[in-house]
């Protein structure tokens, strides 16, 4: 089962025009940083601080499926599209049908020298927040995410 990527432009033409939900991977802090304007927070890995590496989030699935149906409609990013990819092939292998990744992330996917390969989100000028509220953050999507 292949995951689809589309663009950056692609996705924010999806959420307008045909209700997707952009399910931000990225942990916490990057979120806070700011994001793509209406997306919603799950990290796939969180910081842990004591060795600032990414570990796994444990809750990463159970979030999601507390508060989207299997036939959501969503596109899945983070900062390249590494992340994102990975985590829309989980969706996918858990019975999530309407996922795609965004190629490129918010920040843009780069070579190992540095340069730009995928244009992010960020460099296609489209709409950000910087809300962290309700809904939209992780503690909220936890919180009722949970029984």
């Amino acid at each position: 089962m292949n995951v689809k990527n589309v663009s950056p432009e692609e996705a924010c033409e999806l959420m307008a025009r045909e209700g997707y939900t952009y399910l931000d991977v990225r942990s916490i802090p990057e979120f806070e940083a700011g994001h793509p304007a209406g997306a919603v927070n799950i990290p796939l890995l969180h910081l842990n601080p004591a060795t600032r590496q990414m570990v796994p989030n444990p809750d990463f699935l159970g979030v999601v499926r507390g508060n989207f149906s299997q036939d959501t409609k969503l596109v899945v990013g983070c900062g390249s599209g590494q992340r994102s990819y990975r985590a829309a092939e989980i969706l996918q292998q858990q019975g999530y049908s309407n996922v795609c990744n965004m190629d490129g992330g918010f920040h843009g996917a780069r070579d190992p020298v540095g340069r730009l390969i995928a244009l992010g989100w960020l460099d296609c000028d489209l709409p950000i927040s910087q809300y962290t509220g309700e809904g939209v953050s992780y503690e909220s999507l936890a919180a009722k995410a949970r029984p």
